[in-house]
């Protein structure tokens, strides 16, 4: 146990701009995972006002400073989102008290100073953030209403607390948050996405832990108020994601029940903010969460750039800003409560501005619509040929034949087949969700594997046969698109209601997990993350077929030993041609209005 010394409370009425009151004990009404109480700062107005209040609540430490958890990103944000109290993908207190709005920074249970089990992502910890909003509402200094505004995992967890319905919520703004734990971020198509997992949790969580000895010597926070503890400790205090994911393979095991939720219990008003750069974490689920909240207010925008930037934009800020005071102050000068303001705005990239590139990304023009999906979108198959073409029209007599490819190829050592388009004949617009029907199979060598996984990409080539790369999460180069399916995992719940033509629903569940034997030819669907592009005259598409990972997953790889081996995978897949064996892709093609 930690060394027990007085806790320290700090009230500082007179160095800021705002009256900061640190290390505030939030009680807790549940106790499923360790601790009564978490820790929250509160940023006032410096007023006898009562205010609404914003709050954020995450693991990654409500003391340390975003000048020292990301310098580089702290350089570039607007001078006007400073703060001496500035910390990493959540509202600055200097702004944000200056426009009236109390800003309560939540240390999550088991992380930084809030005592107790750390179990990132679970019905607890959602249990602990409901407590949070409660209190928040019933404060002195609040107005009774309460919003919701971050990035990432402070945008992911707002979808979980609101389907709780806390007293007091009066909306969200879930930027680039992913709401669906398994399909979104831990297993795509069933994949386990481990390189993404290991780095966030060694990195932004663990190192935060309560009780971890030495974060104020690294200026990663504040050391423990009550004192350290030690590793036997540390250790059987968490959940540890990258030992979780691993082990848990389906999404009816008990792991993952106890972190799901429904999208149609949310009722408050909700602005969802979705990146199309964000093709391996977050883009997903802002779609998939617009589309299925049970919210009457809700909102679709889509964006560019990099994760931590954009949420930072003074035309962002200003819009945040619009929203929140519609629902929070009853200052509803857009329209956003009459139906004034429209339901969705895409972000349409035209033209190579490069990767990483603020000033150009400006550039890319925003079109109003209506709903999500488009309407009015032309569904257009486009046909894979052994003659390595895209095209959609499919040729009269096709070749029996098969195209193989390594199972377990990587970056390092990619093996990949590519397909493309003759060069476009007139400018194309595609924006939303793709699929694509391949056949395939896995051979049956020296090893007997049991599964498939199919890795997909679609990348877009300028006039001259250069790709145009996109600003990924991370401000890395990446392509319009990927989509995955472990091909045991390939059942589609037809009946489903969210199952639909643009987009296959499956289980993930044990039950509904198919037998794969090699040699035998299977015809699957697999889903591909939604994209935007405007193609010029003369660009082309290529639709590339893989093993594993290629271009364009940066961290976000899939690579574990556990998941993705030689014996389950075997060593090589082939795509099978043939009369009775259509290859293909869907792409949604946007008429003009």
């Amino acid at each position: 146990m930690p060394n027990i010394i007085k806790k320290i409370q700090t009230n500082d009425f007179e160095s800021f701009p705002y009256i900061f009151q640190k290390n505030i004990d939030i009680p807790l009404k549940t106790d499923i995972t360790g601790g009564n109480i978490v820790r929250a700062n509160v940023y006032r107005p410096k007023s006898s006002e009562r205010f609404p209040v914003l709050i954020t609540y995450g693991p990654y430490g409500k003391d340390i400073h975003y000048k020292d958890f990301h310098p580089n990103s702290y350089k570039e944000v607007d001078n006007e989102q400073y703060s001496d109290h500035a910390a990493w993908e959540v509202p600055s207190p200097t702004y944000w008290t200056k426009q009236g709005y109390v800003i309560i920074r939540v240390d999550e249970r088991g992380s930084g100073q809030s005592p107790g089990i750390l179990d990132t992502m679970s019905r607890g910890t959602s249990e602990a953030f409901y407590d949070v909003i409660e209190w928040a509402a019933e404060q002195s200094w609040s107005s009774g209403n309460v919003g919701l505004l971050g990035i990432s995992y402070f945008g992911g967890s707002q979808w979980r607390v609101a389907a709780r319905r806390p007293k007091g919520l009066k909306a969200i703004i879930p930027w680039e948050g992913m709401s669906d734990y398994y399909r979104d971020r831990v297993r795509h198509g069933g994949i386990l996405s481990n390189g993404f997992i290991s780095f966030w949790w060694n990195r932004q969580v663990l190192s935060n832990q309560y009780g971890l000895p030495g974060r104020n010597a690294r200026d990663w926070g504040e050391d423990t108020i009550e004192g350290d503890l030690d590793e036997e400790e540390l250790i059987a205090n968490r959940r540890d994601q990258t030992i979780d994911t691993a082990n848990h393979i389906y999404l009816d095991d008990d792991y993952y029940k106890l972190k799901e939720f429904n999208l149609e219990d949310i009722e408050v008003p909700l602005l969802s903010v979705a990146n199309w750069g964000g093709i391996m974490l977050h883009l997903r689920g802002n779609i998939e969460g617009y589309n299925h909240a049970g919210s009457r207010n809700k909102y679709l925008r889509t964006i560019v750039g990099r994760h931590d930037l954009p949420f930072y934009y003074k035309e962002n800020v200003a819009m945040q800003k619009s929203f929140l005071d519609a629902f929070l102050k009853g200052e509803d000068r857009d329209g956003w409560s009459t139906g004034k303001m429209p339901k969705v705005e895409i972000l349409l990239r035209k033209g190579n501005v490069g990767y990483n590139n603020p000033t150009g990304e400006k550039k890319f023009s925003t079109r109003i619509e209506n709903e999500w999906p488009i309407s009015r979108t032309q569904y257009t198959k486009y046909y894979l040929a052994s003659d390595r073409s895209l095209s959609p029209n499919q040729s009269g007599k096709v070749e029996t034949t098969s195209m193989s490819y390594k199972t377990l190829s990587t970056l390092e050592s990619p093996d990949a087949i590519q397909f493309i388009t003759q060069p476009f004949e007139k400018e194309v617009e595609i924006t939303g969700h793709i699929t694509s029907q391949l056949n395939i199979s896995v051979d049956d060598e020296d090893v007997s594997p049991s599964d498939i996984d199919i890795f997909v990409t679609l990348r877009h080539l300028d006039k001259d046969s250069k790709e145009i790369l996109y600003t990924g999460t991370a401000g890395d180069p990446v392509p319009l698109c990927k989509g995955y399916l472990r091909v045991s995992h390939r059942k589609i719940q037809e009946s489903h209601p969210w199952n639909r033509p643009y987009l296959p629903y499956r289980t993930y569940a044990s039950a509904d997990s198919l037998e794969v034997k090699p040699e035998n030819v299977y015809t699957v669907i697999v889903e591909i993350w939604p994209t935007n592009v405007v193609l010029e005259v003369g660009d082309k598409l290529v639709f590339e077929v893989s093993g594993g990972d290629t271009q364009g997953c940066d961290r976000f790889q899939h690579n574990h030993p556990q998941d993705r081996n030689e014996k389950k995978l075997g060593r090589t897949n082939r795509i099978h041609f043939d009369s009775t064996y259509e290859n293909y892709v869907i792409l949604p093609i946007i008429p003009e209005k």
